[in-house]
């Protein structure tokens, strides 16, 4: 848990910048981050371009699976363990999309299954509906959201509303109970409401220093997360809105609601360094540059493992296609296809006519002439043991 207020006589550091007079007029390097950030932005748009190339519906179940790992990945840097799987379905619903197959069995308590739509809410809200404004009200919903019945563990928390302090400074942390590390003291709670008026002002108007309509966007979302996080405003669940509101600033940049690359999942494979940089950025300096040089490496990374999946995704657009190039597939088939392909979960093993039989619930010999005629789509192949053990794989970019 990230974030919580803790009493055992830890050391403050007094130097922090919400102390300074003029702690919000950030500066930095224009030099050494516009020379970060080019070839960055390059890599970006050059990602946008060949997935906007591709079919509504590959685009749905692309952004659908980076949803996915940013949701699993945001909880996994607090502490959280959600199955994707259980993610996956909540969004699909949510997103009403048809071809995400069938949901699968919920697993894990009702707790578990609340904290996953919690976050789904959180995130679909940040990126759907990116151009709406943030305000602090929609923040609310966001914090009641993640803690629907006032606690975080056993500790009750104010949901929905600005912290108060009511149990001393909030000190910012990481680490296991008993194991912690002080990152830095966030402003008093006398100052949160004050301070937040400015953050949103500041996110929407885009008229001050840092904040004018020339800002780009991705530094934008780099000041932001920063901003927002050492104002701190909530008890908890600071971490997960302030990646959301990133998500948010990237995703109005993109001028899409559909994500093709997970900060959160970078973030999360480097934690460690990221709040390594978030205490250093705390350190009574303005100059953030190396705080938004860290964060263009960050997405640097996102969209490198954005990339890896990239042609996997063409390959099963490619497939589709094929397989409805000449008529349409049916339901069976649809949701086979789906469960190979990887869209509905990882499918173990080979395909052969008692998986079919289970996974769309029909006969063994039903089962068998779909199959043939999948066959014949050239979606599927043959693998080279024949008779009873026979079994089938997905044809390489659809050609057999």
């Amino acid at each position: 848990m990230i974030g919580r207020y803790i009493h055992r006589g830890f050391a403050v550091n007094r130097t922090y910048i919400h102390l300074l007079a003029n702690w919000t007029q950030f500066f930095w390097d224009l030099n050494s981050v516009a020379a970060a950030l080019v070839p960055v932005r390059h890599r970006q748009g050059l990602l946008l371009g060949r997935m906007s190339s591709l079919a509504a519906g590959a685009q749905a179940n692309a952004s659908l699976a980076v949803l996915t790992d940013d949701a699993v990945q945001t909880s996994a840097i607090e502490g959280e363990v959600l199955e994707p799987r259980s993610v996956r379905s909540s969004l699909a619903r949510n997103l009403r999309l048809d071809r995400a197959g069938v949901d699968p069995p919920e697993r894990g308590s009702e707790r578990d299954r609340a904290k996953v739509d919690a976050i789904v809410t959180v995130l679909l809200d940040a990126t759907q509906r990116y151009d709406s404004p943030l305000t602090s009200e929609r923040l609310f919903g966001w914090h009641a959201a993640l803690f629907p019945t006032g606690f975080s563990g056993m500790r009750r928390i104010e949901a929905g509303q600005w912290r108060t302090d009511r149990d001393g400074p909030m000190q910012v942390v990481s680490g296991r109970e008993g194991r912690e590390r002080v990152h830095f003291e966030a402003p008093a709670a006398a100052r949160v409401s004050t301070e937040m008026t400015r953050f949103l002002d500041w996110f929407e108007r885009r008229d001050t220093a840092v904040g004018d309509a020339h800002l780009d966007p991705v530094l934008r979302a780099g000041v932001a997360h920063l901003w927002f996080l050492t104002i701190h405003p909530f008890d908890d669940g600071n971490g997960r809105i302030g990646r959301a509101i990133a998500d948010m600033a990237l995703a109005r940049g993109d001028g899409s609601p559909l994500r093709f690359y997970s900060m959160s999942a970078a973030i999360e494979a480097n934690k460690d360094e990221y709040w390594t940089e978030i205490e250093r950025a705390q350190r009574a300096s303005l100059d953030i540059t190396r705080w938004l040089l860290w964060f263009i490496e960050c997405l640097d990374r996102a969209l490198a493992r954005a990339e890896e999946t990239t042609t996997a995704v063409r390959a099963r657009a490619a497939i589709w296609a094929l397989a409805e190039r000449e008529r349409p597939l049916h339901a069976r088939q649809r949701l086979v296809l789906a469960r190979l392909l990887g869209e509905q979960g990882e499918f173990e093993g080979f395909l052969n006519s008692s998986k079919y039989a289970k996974l769309a619930k029909c006969s063994t010999d039903t089962a068998l002439r779909d199959i043939t005629d999948l066959l014949a789509r050239g979606v599927l192949v043959r693998n080279s043991a024949g008779g009873r053990s026979a079994s089938y794989r997905v044809a390489e970019t659809g050609k057999a």
